[in-house]
């Protein structure tokens, strides 16, 4: 079935904004998607009508808003198609869920010698946590090199991995690249040794359906922003086995089971002993009616129109006399280019000029950027509300660019 793509716009009133006296062209998406009304809405009657702190209150506001609090629980466990909502925990977005599992998972179990393999094209967010952890610990880190297609050289894993290998984090989609990994093989490959695995899947949730029971990860994580859910909220993904045997990783509300001045302090059961203190709740609200937008429009539909996008936003880019293009023939989501000698920066600026919001700079991946010699791209990215108007905006603005600039 496809979609009525003008009517799906007037569902976003950001949409239909003018910037520097243009219509808006919205092609930052990557970094954060814009929101329908129903989020919009759902959220806003929560605070107005429904708004209470959850769990333990015995008046009804607070039952209630528990009540859907745990319903989301339940929806995010379906759309994932995870085995329990007891593998679902509720997070601030991506980076904290992955900084969860380093310090919890991460510090007991790993020991000194153990080593952790990542990527060459990960996000900061699937870096960082991993280097200060093993520091902590005195652990090693290697990585999957980049091929110069811009995919991983996934022939290189087998002499990475040794019997003191721990985990393998990587991206389900290159938030710079596109570049979608064969994960699926990764994690089989990985398991195969007894290895756990992470997937990062931030770039990956809005554009593909994702069934962590059939790749078999063992966390799979995402944040509620990229999916046309509010800010501040995200999922970890668990294993029900690994969640059990992890300690909580920050201390407060909510995640004990009794706390005593003279006895040691007793946690309760995952996932609710890595959510301290006050859930965002009204953010929770806001991403179940993101899933449910997504869900009631099809999977299937959003993946036929944003494959048909892309095939044209590559072969019209293409043709922009000068253009690097980083991203390869198959990306998912994402174009990311230079123009000529221009600098990243001057290129985004002059677009917005006419209206069109790109992203510009090393997109969270200097070790990308290092690859590839550079210390900065342009991204344009492209969703289910994108046009092939706005795309030909974009070149028809970048060629105007190459002209005004020489």
């Amino acid at each position: 079935m496809s979609v009525n793509i003008s009517n799906i716009r007037l569902e976003f009133p950001l949409l239909a904004k003018e910037v520097n006296g243009h219509p808006l062209v919205y092609l930052d998406s990557a970094a954060s998607a814009q929101k329908p009304q129903v989020v919009l809405d759902a959220e806003s009657y929560f605070y107005q009508h429904e708004y209470a702190a959850v769990h333990r209150g015995i008046h009804t506001l607070s039952a209630n808003a528990t009540t859907r609090m745990e319903d989301i629980r339940k929806q995010v466990a379906s759309f994932l198609h995870a085995a329990s909502s007891e593998e679902i925990v509720f997070v601030k977005g991506a980076t904290e869920a992955i900084n969860l599992v380093a310090h919890s998972w991460g510090e007991s179990q790993l020991q000194p010698g153990d080593n952790i393999i990542i990527t060459e094209m990960e996000h900061h967010a699937n870096i960082v946590p991993w280097q200060m952890l093993i520091k902590r610990i005195n652990a090693e880190l290697r990585y999957i090199p980049l091929t110069c297609t811009g995919t991983l050289d996934v022939t290189r894993l087998s002499s990475l991995i040794d019997s003191r290998t721990r985990l393998l984090a990587l991206t389900h989609v290159s938030n710079v690249l596109g570049t979608q990994n064969p994960v699926k093989a990764i994690i089989a490959q990985a398991k195969a040794c007894g290895i756990v695995t992470l997937i990062d899947g931030a770039q990956a949730i809005m554009h593909d359906t994702i069934d962590v029971q059939d790749l078999d990860c063992d966390f799979y994580v995402f944040s509620g922003h990229k999916i046309y859910g509010p800010s501040g909220i995200g999922i970890l993904y668990g294993r029900k086995a690994i969640l059990e045997l992890m300690p909580p990783w920050e201390g407060g509300g909510s995640m004990i089971s009794t706390v005593s001045l003279s006895k040691e302090t007793t946690y309760t059961t995952a996932p609710w002993r890595f959510e301290a203190g006050s859930p965002n709740i009204g953010s929770i609200i806001g991403l179940g009616a993101a899933l449910r937008w997504v869900s009631e429009l099809g999977m299937d539909s959003i993946i036929q129109h944003e494959k048909k996008l892309m095939r044209y936003a590559l072969n019209k880019l293409s043709d922009v006399p000068d253009i690097i293009i980083y991203s390869p023939p198959k990306a998912i989501g994402v174009v990311s280019f230079n123009l000529g000698r221009h600098h990243a920066f001057d290129v985004g600026s002059f677009l917005d000029q006419y209206g069109i919001a790109i992203r510009t700079g090393h997109h969270c991946a200097m070790p990308l950027m290092q690859y590839y010699g550079v210390s900065s791209m342009c991204r344009a990215s492209f969703v289910l509300y994108n046009t092939e108007d706005e795309i030909d905006r974009l070149v028809s603005s970048l060629i105007r660019i190459q002209h005004l600039l020489g």
